[in-house]
């Protein structure tokens, strides 16, 4: 069955065609080696936990953009999770920045509620909600520890479980919160999160077909 991404998403996923000129080529580098690594592992299911400190705005950002696009590149044995070094909350800010993306969002109750994200009418939303990386729902072992932020990538030298790691970190923009600058860095950080992983989802598949081509 084909996935009916919203409109709104459609439009802006479409947009990422033209970001690769845009990737530093040390993040291109960074980008050729997590989708060389979901290529050869695509025998299988290929379980992603992106982690950050809170699990608040970067890792929820991540695992949103990664459980979409590989479903836009039909990368369907990608399944993903996030957590971080501690909970709090999925920030409103992060919440509002991938609204105006195109997703759609409900939010659950209490400090820290679940957020049901959808980015299709026939999928099954993404549900998000700040937790430790260990938290039962996700993976206990052979999964890949994605590091979003460069305080959990150094204070978590060794994620237990992980069999592999790779560090991906990004900009927080939790720098704006309060300054009225929210909404623009907020934003630049979803795009930015959205187009390198699109880079990589889309790579990914290429190699994966080409694979098949040479068998």
């Amino acid at each position: 069955m084909s996935v009916n991404f919203y409109e709104s998403l459609k439009h802006y996923i479409e947009g990422f065609e033209d970001e690769p000129a845009t990737i530093p080529s040390a993040r291109i580098k960074l980008l050729y080696e997590f989708s060389d690594m979901i290529a050869l592992q695509s025998a299988r299911p290929l379980h992603l936990v992106f982690i950050c400190t809170h699990n608040s705005r970067r890792s929820h950002i991540a695992q949103i953009w990664a459980t979409t696009l590989a479903q836009w590149f039909g990368l369907e044995f990608i399944q993903t999770w996030s957590g971080g070094t501690e909970a709090t909350a999925f920030h409103p800010n992060a919440v509002a920045a991938i609204r105006r993306a195109g997703f759609q969002v409900e939010k659950g109750a209490g400090e820290n509620p679940v957020y049901q994200v959808h980015f299709s009418e026939n999928r099954a939303p993404i549900a998000c909600f700040s937790k430790v990386y260990d938290h039962p729902e996700n993976p206990a072992d052979d999964f890949v520890a994605i590091m979003t932020c460069s305080d959990a990538d150094e204070n978590c030298p060794v994620v237990p479980g992980a069999s592999r790691r790779l560090s991906l970190t990004y900009e927080d923009p939790k720098i704006s919160d309060g300054t009225g600058q929210e909404s623009a860095v907020y934003d630049e950080r979803v795009r930015q999160i959205g187009a390198e992983l699109y880079f990589v989802m889309k790579r990914a598949g290429q190699l994966i077909a080409q694979a098949g081509k040479n068998r």
